[in-house]
Formats: C-alpha cells, sequence, structure tokens
C-alpha cells in the first residue's frame, strides 16, 4: 500500500516519467541562460547582467513560492501541482520568447520562478514522498539520476534549436515541450492521489515540531542554506577561480567537466548501498566530500581534478540527502509542507549567491574566495555533526 491508502504504484514508470519532466524543467528554467545569454544579448542588446540577472529573480520568486507549493501537495498531491508548474514554465517561456522589452522579458522570469518553485526537486520529492511514504528514498535517489543528465540533455538540445531557429523560437520550442510532452506525463503517468493523507484535524492546519524536531528542522535549513550559497557560487564563478590560479581556460573548462561524472558516479554509489544506512550517513558523506574538495582547492593543493570530482561527488548525493533526511526526521505526514519551507531560503540564497560571488571576486581575489568557500563547507559539517548528535 502507499502512503495515501491506496495498491501499490509500479515505480519505474511514475519515476521515469518524472524523470523525464525533470530533466525539462530545470533544462527549461535553471539551465536556460548558459546557452542563451549570449545570444539574447547579441540579438537585443540588453545587458548582459540583467538577462543573466532574470534566473536570480527566479529563484527568489521560487523560493517565496516553495512553502505555498509544499502545502499544495500536502492538500492536493503532487500531480495537480507539477501539472501547474508545467503551464507556468510554458507561459514564461512564451512570455520570454515575445519579450518586445526587457521588463516584460523580466517579467518572464517571474512566471517562471513560480513554476520552478512548483516544480524542481523540491515539489517532486514531495510527491514521491506522498505516493510512496517512507519507502520513497530509493524512488527520489534514483530521480536525481536522471536530473542529473538535465544539462547533459538540454545544453546541447539549446545550441541546436538557436542555431536553427533563433532564441526566440528556442524558448516557444522549449514551451511546447513543457505542453506537449511534459504536461501529458504528469498528468497521465503520475497517479491521480500523491499526498501522504494527514489526519483530518492537520490537513489544513501548520506542521506541529517537537522542540527537538525544531531544532533538527533550523539545523537543516541552515545547512541547505550554506550549501545553496557554496554550490551556486562554484556553479557560477569555477572557470573564473580557476583561471584565477593560472589555469588557461581550457583547462579549467576540461576541469569543470568532470563535475557531471562525479556526481553521477556518487549517485550510482548511493544507489548501490539500496537504501541501507539512514540518509543522515549520506548527508555526513555529502558534506564530508564537499568540504574537502573545497579546503584542497583552498590550500592551492596540485591535484586540482581530484579537488573538484570530491566536491562535486558531495554536491550529488547532497541532492538525495536533501531529499531523503528530512522524511526521516519528520515523516511522510508533513514531509511536503516541510520541504516547501525548507526550499525558500535555500533557493533565495542561490538569488543572492552569484551576486555575492562576483562581489567577493572583485574585492577580495580568487584565494580569498576560495578560502570563504572552505569555511561555509567546513560550517557545514559542524553543522551536521550538530545535526547527528540531536538525532542520536
Amino acid at each position: 500500500m502507499t502512503a495515501a491508502g491506496m495498491p501499490s504504484v509500479r515505480r519505474w514508470p511514475v519515476i521515469s516519467a518524472l524523470g523525464i519532466v525533470q530533466i525539462f524543467a530545470w533544462g527549461s528554467s535553471y539551465y536556460l541562460l548558459a546557452v542563451f545569454a549570449a545570444p539574447i544579448a547579441a540579438d537585443t542588446g540588453w545587458p548582459l547582467s540583467w538577462i543573466v540577472g532574470g534566473l536570480s529573480l527566479g529563484l527568489f520568486v521560487a523560493g517565496l513560492a516553495s512553502p505555498r507549493v509544499g502545502e499544495a501537495i500536502r492538500r492536493h498531491g503532487g500531480r495537480p501541482v507539477l501539472a501547474l508548474s508545467s503551464l507556468l514554465l510554458s507561459a514564461g517561456l512564451l512570455i520570454l520568447a515575445t519579450a518586445p522589452v526587457l521588463p516584460v522579458f523580466v517579467a518572464g522570469w517571474v512566471v517562471l520562478g513560480i513554476g520552478m518553485g512548483a516544480g524542481l526537486y523540491d515539489a517532486a520529492f514531495a510527491t514521491l514522498g506522498g505516493i510512496y511514504g517512507r519507502e520513497a528514498r530509493s524512488a527520489i535517489t534514483t530521480l536525481t539520476l536522471w536530473g542529473g543528465f538535465a544539462s547533459t540533455v538540454c545544453w546541447p538540445l539549446s545550441a541546436l534549436f538557436i542555431e536553427h531557429l533563433g532564441w526566440r523560437w528556442s524558448c516557444a520550442a522549449y514551451a511546447a515541450i513543457q505542453l506537449g510532452l511534459c504536461l501529458p506525463l504528469i498528468l497521465f503517468v503520475l497517479p491521480g492521489n500523491g499526498r501522504a493523507a494527514p489526519a483530518p484535524e492537520d490537513r489544513h492546519g501548520p506542521i506541529r515540531l517537537s522542540g527537538p524536531e525544531r531544532r533538527a528542522y533550523v539545523t537543516m535549513m541552515a545547512i541547505m542554506v550554506l550549501a545553496g550559497l557554496s554550490v551556486t557560487i562554484v556553479s557560477v564563478h569555477l572557470l573564473t577561480m580557476l583561471q584565477g590560479r593560472g589555469l588557461s581556460l581550457a583547462e579549467a573548462v576540461a576541469l569543470g567537466a568532470l563535475i557531471g561524472p562525479a556526481q553521477v558516479t556518487a549517485r550510482l554509489i548511493e544507489m548501490a548501498s539500496g537504501g541501507r544506512h539512514h540518509p543522515i550517513w549520506t548527508l555526513a558523506g555529502a558534506v564530508g566530500l564537499s568540504a574537502v574538495g573545497l579546503v584542497m582547492l583552498a590550500l592551492g593543493l596540485p591535484l586540482v581534478g581530484a579537488a573538484i570530482f570530491l566536491y562535486a561527488a558531495g554536491n550529488g548525493i547532497f541532492s538525495i540527502a536533501r531529499g531523503a533526511l528530512p522524511l526521516a526526521l519528520f515523516g511522510p505526514d508533513r514531509y511536503a509542507p516541510v520541504m516547501g519551507r525548507l526550499a525558500r531560503p535555500s533557493l533565495v540564497a542561490q538569488a543572492l549567491a552569484p551576486a555575492l560571488g562576483a562581489m567577493l571576486l572583485s574585492a577580495a581575489g580568487t584565494d580569498l574566495t576560495l578560502k570563504v568557500l572552505a569555511l561555509l563547507a567546513a560550517a557545514n559539517v559542524a553543522l551536521v555533526l550538530f545535526l547527528w548528535k540531536g538525532i542520536d
């Protein structure tokens, strides 16, 4: 039986459908401007900083929306929320495609941001928690493998679209994918009651946490904020920092290419473990590997490739831990609203991180920036140890 009290739902169709939806949700929002920003600037003459700032605005809006998304999934299940996300992403992309002036383009990112809040990992994890209850951990792990291919699939696809269609029609093409592929998968493959049926008196009320649970919740929130800052700064500024250490652009790109394989390798190892260990072990491994990698970079050790691989491996399984640990700590009944509330400060931190990273690099240089990132990673290790002690 599922958490919702219905017969067991077959996993491979649900996870495969949700995996495809995640690839294109990430690819048509979070990863969009990596390929689109320069062609948009060249075609329109709009400032590149304002174009790229659209993603930061979208992440900020996603953070504001995420608690309501979690509550909506608790009340109505994941399918209608994810379907709404697909519609919003499509609408936002069409606004971008037809934007005559920069303010309209920026407004499109507000719509995209709401769609991101309702359709990226946190909403997908909450949906799986509603469908499979406490047995959702393996489904979450598998889903992150699918999501890990978003840039691998969508960056080449975006380049192909732009080459043949131009950036405006390319946005429209992604909107068509949302409506023609993702929306049908959500409506016709996901079960209609993907929610963890709460007790009647709690169905529409606030989530209730005991003292130890509240400490765990606040600690987990802090961990996600620090991780969100670090990973976004590294994602945006890694090539700049590596070049600041004397590497050529080609060498920096080659080393940066290790991130994808490292993330997938770590997720495969986590999957092979079969979820036999408590997810706090996964979180500890995630922050530990990331901290070792960033400390190696900060100390200027010659094994740059190994440092990046370790950092990326930790980041890869952090995505699993941030979905699996709240399920273990707070249970399926409260999982969706807890995930929604945990997501808000993390997404806001990710929205601010590119500008903070740029300011830090400009004011202090590469060496100090890497040291700050290493300190953030070390602080997360300490927070995980504190959380672990509370669980014990």
